[in-house]
Formats: structure tokens, sequence, C-alpha cells
């Protein structure tokens, strides 16, 4: 694969469809933990991690080897016609670490997207009811009731519609952009009176911290007050923690850090160090009134995934992967603070661990966000050798996602082109 970045371009452009966007133009040959290097031989770093996905690093010497010894063995009976003990093996694992009390059961799938529509068709079955209750600003995949639970319409829902119906969006608690934990609670209560009756609800679902809209966190408040809610009316409450989960924010699952119980969790990315594999976990009285042959997938659980997921499950412990995240989460804050009190465009630094994010705004103002600004910086830092990625319902959100096994020698490597990305296209004036 020699042909240069432009080149690769072209043929891109002609032979796949402009609907699956490119964060940077760049085709990558070769990744080891926290770095990239493309064609032409050029090497970045990675401040993104796959959008989450690889929170052990690129080629994790334990993934790897653990992926080529089920390779020798086999790729796909499929587990719906011969099934295989690494599956149960990794439930009971899956099982045991949720943040859940009591016995749960567990559903591998390839996919997010999967994963949320499951959890759904669970809580469905189980309830005996219809309605789904989601957040503005949330991300769940791009399959149609993927999309309908999304509160996001551009580029995710924009001409793409009809959706699937019940489906009730509420604003999501984040007082940086003035919605606060009590305005979504009565937004809650004003749905149950004027649309759907508690009682016709069968989920709700929530990102503990939201992804793609911004990494804003849920207040612990807010999340207690959503699971006494559930357990008033008999709602299933699930967490999604498809980006927020396996150590990102220095707990297994985001939503530990309110020490709220969920009924299910969805979780995929990082799950597998790589490879496509997701899960939904849930309380056993909920996951076994599905019946036989109504779950599942041809793809579903592949071996190969499996194997790289049960050797992820281990380096959880042997990397101390979580207390990793806060560490590297102290490094991030303490720069993005020092650059913060440079430039007045950075309005605000949030998120838990190493889930960390700035927000880019005109002048301090929060009222006005900058997304221009953003995505020359997006473009500026590849430029220069970092891959950022960019987020949020504004458009305006610089999302870090750094493998949790990145050196700080790299990390601060990364941090200063990203100071220097931030000195050519800052076009406000610096705070004082």
């Amino acid at each position: 694969m020699s042909q240069s970045n432009q080149s690769w371009q072209q043929r891109r452009e002609a032979a796949v469809t402009p609907g699956v966007s490119n964060a940077l133009p760049v085709y990558i040959a070769k990744a080891r933990n926290a770095e990239l290097w493309d064609v032409e031989g050029r090497r970045y770093i990675d401040f993104a991690s796959g959008i989450a996905v690889v929170n052990t690093g690129h080629n994790h010497p334990k993934v790897i080897a653990a992926v080529q010894t089920q390779l020798e063995q086999f790729t796909h009976p499929c587990f719906q016609v011969t099934p295989y003990a690494s599956y149960i093996e990794l439930a009971e694992k899956l099982n045991a670490l949720v943040p859940i009390a009591g016995p749960t059961q567990t559903l591998l799938m390839s996919t997010g997207a999967e994963a949320v529509e499951n959890a759904i068709k669970v809580a469905r079955i189980a309830s005996g009811r219809r309605a789904v209750v989601a957040f503005r600003g949330g991300f769940h995949g791009r399959t149609l009731l993927g999309m309908a639970l999304t509160g996001k319409v551009t580029p995710y829902k924009k001409g793409y519609g009809p959706f699937p119906a019940e489906i009730y969006h509420l604003p999501y608690p984040a007082d940086y952009l003035g919605v606060s934990e009590q305005q979504s609670l009565d937004a809650l209560h004003t749905l149950f009176a004027a649309d759907v009756a508690a009682d016709e609800v069968a989920a709700i679902i929530i990102e503990p911290v939201q992804g793609e809209g911004g990494f804003y966190p849920a207040p612990a408040s807010f999340l207690r007050a959503l699971r006494a809610i559930c357990d008033q009316h008999g709602i299933v409450l699930i967490a999604d923690e498809i980006q927020s989960g396996f150590c990102r924010t220095g707990k297994t699952f985001a939503i530990e850090h309110s020490g709220v119980e969920p009924d299910i969790i969805t979780m995929a990315k990082s799950l597998a160090g790589g490879f496509p594999l997701s899960a939904v976990v849930g309380r056993s009285s909920l996951m076994s009134k599905a019946l036989p042959g109504g779950l599942g997938g041809t793809y579903a659980g592949s071996p190969v995934a499996i194997a790289a997921a049960l050797a992820v499950v281990e380096l959880i412990e042997e990397e101390k992967l979580n207390q990793r995240a806060c560490q590297q989460g102290e490094w991030l804050r303490e720069r993005l603070s020092a650059l913060a009190q440079e430039y007045d465009c950075i309005g605000e630094i949030r998120g838990p661990g190493a889930m960390l994010a700035i927000e880019l705004v005109e002048r301090g103002d929060r009222s006005k966000a900058a997304p221009e600004l953003t995505q020359r910086l997006v473009k500026e830092a590849g430029r220069q050798g970092l891959v950022l990625l960019a987020c949020g319902v504004r458009a305006n959100v610089i999302r870090f996602l750094i493998p949790l096994t990145a050196s700080e020698q790299i990390i601060n490597e990364g941090l200063s082109i990203l100071a220097s990305s931030f000195k050519m296209v800052q076009n406000t004036s610096p705070a004082k």
C-alpha cells in the first residue's frame, strides 16, 4: 500500500459513498498503542482511539496473542448453531463486572447499535409496554431505531425518516447549556401527563456521560432521581455505556460514579480492544423473558472478538486501567486548564476520568458556539500530526479519547501539538 494519501482519497471518492465521512483524510498503514503511521510513513499521535474503541491501545500484544490463538482453532461456527465455551466464559465475566446486584444474564452482538436495539427489545417484552424515553443530544446508533432514539438531527436523522414510533425525548441536564436537572425532571413529569402514561413506558435509556452529544456527565442526583421514578412506575432503566464504558471515566462503567444500579447496560467499543463485539447485560428477571430465537444474529458473539474481549477484561486489573484513566485525566486537565488561561475560546473543560472535553465558544460567551473554529482546530491538529475528534449538539466540542495505555511522554507530545494548533487557528483575543 505505497500510494499517496491523495491518490487513495481520489479512489475513495470514486468507490465509497460520501455518506461515510472521514475526520482526517490520511490512510493508515500501521498502528501501535497511541501512535499511527500513514501510507506515506508519516506518524500521528492518536487522541481518538478509533472513537473510544482501543482503550487498551492499538494492537495490544495480549489482545493480538489471544486473537491469533483463536484463529488457529475456529473463526465462525455460529453460536446459534453450535455454541462454544468462550461465549459462556465472557458472559460470566461481564455478569460479574457490571454494577447490578443479583443475577444477571448477557447477550453478545457485534455493534453498539445492535446492543441498543436488543436492550429495547428486552425491555419491551419483559414489561409488555411499548414506549421508550431517550434524551436530546444522545447518540444510540445509525439503525432506524437507533436514529429514532438519537437526539441529534444533522447528520444522523435528516432525510432518513420515518422513524419507529413511541420514542420520546427529554432535555438532557447540562448546566453549561442552561438545562438544569430540575428542568429535565419536570419535562419527564410533563411527558407522563401530556404524551404518554408512565405505565406505558417500557424503558428510559440514558448515557451517564453523553458521547457524541458533547461529553456532558449526568449529575449523580439526576441519575438517582431517574432510578426512583423507574422503580415507582415499573420502568426499565438502561445505561448506554458504549462510549463511556471499560474504564474510560476511571470506573469500569461510568454509572458507577453515581452509585445507581441500572437494569440493563449496553456496551461495545472498547469491550474487545478493536474487534467488533457488543453486549447487553441485564437483570435475569428481564433477560430471561426473551423468547428463544428472538435475540441473536449470524455474526453475533464472534469467537475471534470474544477472545479479544477476554484479554481486555484481564487487562483491566493487570494494567490498572481505571487508575490510569484517573491519572491521565489529571494530566489532561492540568494542561487544558493552562490553555484555557491563554485562550478565551475554551469555555469549559469537563468530564470524569480520561473522558474529557473542551467546549469552544466565542470570547468566553457560552451562548455563542464556535463550530467553525472547532473544525479548523481538528484540521490543523491533523496537519501537525495529532488525531482529534469533534462532537457536541452545537458541533463545538473537542473530545479526548486517548488510549489509556499511552505514556505520559506521548500525551505531552500530543498536547504540545494541540497548543501549537490553537496558536495557529485562534481568531479571538487571548484571555487576560
